[in-house]
């Protein structure tokens, strides 16, 4: 009985580790997961902050909330869902429709580069007609976000789901889960911050300590820098992780003279850098994905403002 009990015990206790060692894994592959759909989250949160624009104070959080809340309903209810039956059923289809999300990803930020250079006369949307009633311009602000939200969630749970693709579909549902609420928490964390930084930054100028009221009158200064930092830094982001997802892909399908050139020009690079060679790699690579990004997305951009016109 007793070597019975020991022998149970040995058991629960392989198990534990082997569930201690599984949580590690997804744990390192949600981390790094998440780290490589980077670029499409700084653009979400450069994008997000100007459908609180024209709202009263006091409606910018709970705004930003309701964005929140549906941000995590796509991606949990909606994406997670898809990706994992996408796994199961057709694995092989990942990565055209990463590569497809990439393109997409280079013509948005090669249409924003585009239109910096060339800007033109702004018109209003469909969706964002003139309206009286508050409440209804709010509900439309937060379903036009929601629905721009679903494309950039779509794009970081594809670029999560091909990062762990060679894990069980437990842990790939596990990994996308804990990416979709680490990155709404994150992005929208950030948006609530930076929207109301002008509201804090008043509320230190009013203070008696100089200190404070120079600090406040330098958040309300450089709200405008932010926000224009933030939308540069989007752009920048979107072209290189759209440029890098496509140099993956042809590599994935066996078209490697391309991919190999960028690898090769970074790796000499890096070796020809007395100091921060890994920096100095990844930004040849960087800067590689982003050529080739704005190539394509001025190519997608030409054609389809053909198409328009």
């Amino acid at each position: 009985m007793p070597s019975g009990l020991a022998a149970l015990l040995d058991d629960v206790a392989g198990i534990a580790k082997l569930a201690a060692s599984s949580l590690d894994d997804v744990s390192a592959a949600a981390g790094k997961a998440g780290t490589k759909a980077a670029g499409v989250v700084i653009d979400d949160a450069a994008v997000t902050p100007r459908y609180v624009v024209g709202f009263t104070p006091q409606r910018e959080l709970p705004i930003i909330g309701k964005i929140a809340m549906g941000s995590l309903k796509n991606k949990l209810v909606l994406l997670l869902p898809a990706a994992i039956a996408l796994s199961a059923l057709a694995p092989w289809a990942i990565t055209p429709i990463l590569m497809v999300g990439g393109a997409y990803l280079c013509f948005e930020g090669a249409e924003k580069l585009i239109e910096s250079f060339s800007p033109h006369e702004e018109t209003a949307d469909a969706e964002d007609e003139v309206t009286d009633d508050p409440a209804h311009l709010e509900a439309q602000k937060v379903s036009g976000a929601i629905r721009t939200d679903l494309i950039l969630s779509g794009e970081i749970m594809a670029i999560a789901l091909n990062d762990v693709a060679d894990k069980s579909l437990w842990e790939q549902a596990i990994v996308l889960a804990v990416v979709g609420i680490l990155v709404t928490i994150g992005v929208y964390g950030v948006v609530a911050l930076i929207v109301k930084m002008d509201d804090i930054g008043l509320h230190l100028a009013e203070k008696s300590s100089a200190a404070a009221r120079a600090i406040g009158r330098g958040l309300v200064k450089a709200m405008p820098y932010l926000l224009s930092a933030l939308s540069v830094i989007g752009t920048a982001a979107m072209i290189w992780v759209g440029g890098g997802i496509i140099v993956h892909g042809i590599e994935h399908y066996g078209m490697t003279t391309l991919p190999h050139f960028i690898h090769h020009s970074a790796e000499t690079a890096a070796h020809a850098s007395p100091v921060a060679q890994g920096l100095v790699e990844w930004a040849v690579n960087a800067i590689g994905s982003g050529l080739l990004g704005v190539i394509i997305g001025a190519a997608i951009t030409f054609v389809v403002h053909k198409i328009k016109h």
